[in-house]
């Protein structure tokens, strides 16, 4: 491990003001990621600043029954939260089936949304790796993929966003609350984090020295909700295909409005938005819900490896749509 500085930030401002002077700064919060990277070689800065003491740890109602999450809420203590339980059961849910309960005492609810891709070849630093080390190729592409991306990839890097939360998140339209030299920015989850396009190695579109200081979530959408994550084992394992849904149906028994998002299959919490659009209407059948899967996979481009990916999503995608609009206990 390369030597490198510390600072405990006093606040916000003064974490923002360090990281920016240093070019090779990094925050450091719960520590999950970073320090697992430090050790692996793949991070090698020259400062760490540490924010995880940093008064960003409450959850509060908003004065639209929404809620503000701090960027320093233990993903234990999120999933647990009697509001999130209650009104968010699909958020809850997605953070209990990540990592174990160990890890999720200490990961944060600013540093999950930033963790870094499990890539097999960006965690090696022997292998070639685009996102690790731009220009030199990526060795997943011919390589070992089948936990890698299905849609949204490029030539430069096939690796998936790792995040359980992120996905419901992504399914609740929630908006990131960033602090920045130049004021605070609020950005939709859908839009923090980035397709891999010629620069794989930006994982968001925030620049370096910004600072997650908190998650707003809108008031909870009507109908029901849930989160599905398929793995190769029961727990401590990323999820090979993720589904965080929401299926609201209106007198007549059409869906009357529908959110989802997949995890598993993409550089960033994919969005269904072409299921959502074909589903509004429709009636809640699963004839419909397998259309809506053909959809949104119509621009799946699978490799080698992972082409069962294709299936797993749309029986995934039908098994929960069906459970939400038949009255099932998905979000007890």
């Amino acid at each position: 491990m390369k030597p490198f500085d510390y600072h405990r930030a006093a606040d916000p401002h003064d974490a923002i003001d360090t990281l920016t002077a240093h070019p090779g700064a990094v925050y450091l919060a719960g520590g999950t990621n970073l320090v697992d990277h430090l050790k692996l070689g793949i991070a090698a800065p020259d400062l760490v600043v540490d924010i995880s003491r940093l008064d960003l740890d409450e959850v509060s109602e908003r004065d639209d029954h929404g809620l503000r999450i701090g960027a320093m809420v233990r993903n234990s203590d999120l999933a647990a939260h009697p509001l999130v339980r209650e009104r968010y059961p699909m958020l809850s849910r997605a953070l209990l089936s990540g990592a174990s309960g160990q890890l999720r005492n200490a990961a944060t609810t600013g540093g999950n949304l930033l963790q870094r891709t499990r890539c097999v070849y960006f965690q090696d630093a022997s292998t070639p790796c685009n996102k690790r080390e731009p220009g030199t190729g990526c060795s997943a592409i011919d390589g070992f993929t089948r936990n890698h991306a299905i849609l949204g990839a490029s030539t430069a890097c096939v690796a998936i966003h790792p995040s359980d939360m992120a996905v419901a998140m992504a399914a609740l339209d929630a908006t990131v609350v960033v602090l920045t030299r130049g004021g605070e920015r609020r950005i939709p989850v859908v839009d923090l984090h980035r397709l891999p396009g010629d620069e794989p190695e930006r994982d968001t579109i925030l620049d370096h020295g910004d600072l997650i200081v908190a998650v707003e979530l809108p008031p909870p959408g009507p109908g029901r909700s849930t989160y599905r994550k398929i793995r190769d084992r029961a727990s401590y394992a990323f999820a090979l295909v993720s589904v965080a849904a929401r299926v609201d149906l209106d007198e007549a028994g059409r869906i009357r409005e529908t959110a989802i998002a997949l995890g598993g299959v993409a550089h960033k919490p994919w969005r269904a938005s072409r299921a959502e659009a074909l589903l509004r209407g429709a009636e809640p059948t699963q004839e419909s819900f397998a259309r809506a899967a053909e959809a949104e996979l119509e621009a799946a481009r699978p490799l080698a490896g992972n082409a069962f990916k294709l299936p797993m999503v749309r029986g995934a995608l039908v098994s929960v749509l069906t459970g939400l609009a038949g009255g099932g206990d998905d979000d007890d």
